[in-house]
């Protein structure tokens, strides 16, 4: 095949790209990549695979095997990168980013939430750094209504039930509470709590109620009220926690925001797990001052078999599976590999984090 205007385009195993396509590729496949653990999902990996020079961990980089394995694979790994893929809650820490050296451009998390990135260190030395919110707001969504009703109709008690063989027969047994007629109270109306809202539309909701910095439009859209923090505390009989988890937002569910509560408050968690006082919370349903809680998210993660917290029957706990669906993880982790196409290739990143 003749080619007559080679500025426009070039033979390349019979398939004809833009010059400018080739020269990019080209160009950027000098540039290393560092993938953090060896479960990403293939669709982000063929991205990064097309630009770029890829090297990736053989080891999980969660649990135990992240703490150590990962790690000491990842030390080794990443001098000369000029991005990070972060598939992990482990911490971002200053150890790595020495490693790394000067030439690392971008911290790409897979994750909405960004605790776990040490922010000031980022700045400090000019390394941007981006994450996955919106993709995985309908799964975690799904998760926290799940909360919702496991907590609301007693699964952790109902569950045990089944597995003894001794069911509890009786009209007024296990009774639980009902979302329908309920005031359901987000606290951060994101894209997860907008979420919540959207999907609780058909369960017959009395009022829903918000509260964050400011009042938001969709709030509006969504016929929900924006209220302070207390308002909501005190009028609310499902409390959701969907914000990020900050110096002002830790431990925001205490002692005393717990004695706000009604007695037949349910504390939902899908944020973090440190957004709440687990001690306090612990009293909180043991002496039945509120009547039930549910989390995806605690401190530490997992949470020890013996932990006093299994021991509650008003708790529904999951092991953090809010964003664990196959579409989902997979949007996450193509949303991470595009940021780090554009942030190497000098583009706008598409969800930065202001540092």
């Amino acid at each position: 095949m003749i080619v007559h205007n080679v500025g426009v385009v070039v033979a390349l195993v019979g398939v004809l790209l833009p010059v400018s396509c080739v020269a990019h590729s080209t160009m950027t496949k000098n540039l290393k990549v560092l993938v953090s653990s060896k479960d990403f999902p293939p669709a982000g990996l063929k991205v990064l695979q097309e630009h770029f020079t890829v090297v990736q961990t053989k080891y999980l980089n969660f649990g135990e095997e992240g703490r150590t394995l990962a790690k000491d694979d990842l030390l080794k790994l990443i001098p000369g990168s000029s991005a990070l893929i972060w598939s992990s809650n482990l911490a971002i820490s200053k150890e790595l980013l020495d490693k790394a050296g000067p030439q690392l451009k971008l911290v790409a998390t897979v994750s909405a939430g960004y605790n776990h990135c040490n922010l000031d260190e980022l700045r400090a030395r000019g390394i941007k750094l981006s994450n996955t919110p919106n993709v995985l707001s309908s799964a975690v969504a799904e998760i926290a209504i799940g909360l919702m009703l496991g907590a609301a109709r007693r699964f952790t008690e109902n569950l045990a039930q089944v597995h003894r063989g001794e069911w509890e027969i009786g009209f007024d047994k296990v009774l639980g509470q009902d979302i329908r007629g309920s005031t359901v109270g987000i606290v951060g109306l994101g894209g997860i709590g907008q979420a919540v809202v959207r999907r609780l539309a058909g369960f017959e909701v009395a009022k829903f109620l918000y509260t964050g910095h400011r009042e938001k439009p969709e709030g509006k859209e969504l016929g929900a009220e924006f209220v302070n923090l207390d308002t909501l505390l005190t009028q609310s009989d499902f409390i959701v926690l969907a914000v990020p988890l900050t110096n002002e937002t830790k431990h925001m569910i205490n002692k005393d925001t717990l004695g706000k509560m009604k007695s037949n408050a349910i504390v939902i968690n899908v944020g973090r797990g440190d957004l709440v006082d687990q001690e306090a919370l612990y009293d909180a349903l043991k002496n039945k001052q509120i009547y039930a809680a549910g989390l995806d998210v605690t401190t530490p993660e997992p949470l020890p078999r013996d932990h006093k917290l299994l021991t509650l029957p008003n708790l529904f706990v999951l092991p953090h599976i809010g964003s664990a669906t196959v579409r989902t993880r997979s949007d996450m982790g193509v949303l991470a590999a595009n940021n780090v196409v554009n942030a190497l290739t000098g583009k706008a990143l598409i969800t930065p984090v202001n540092l």
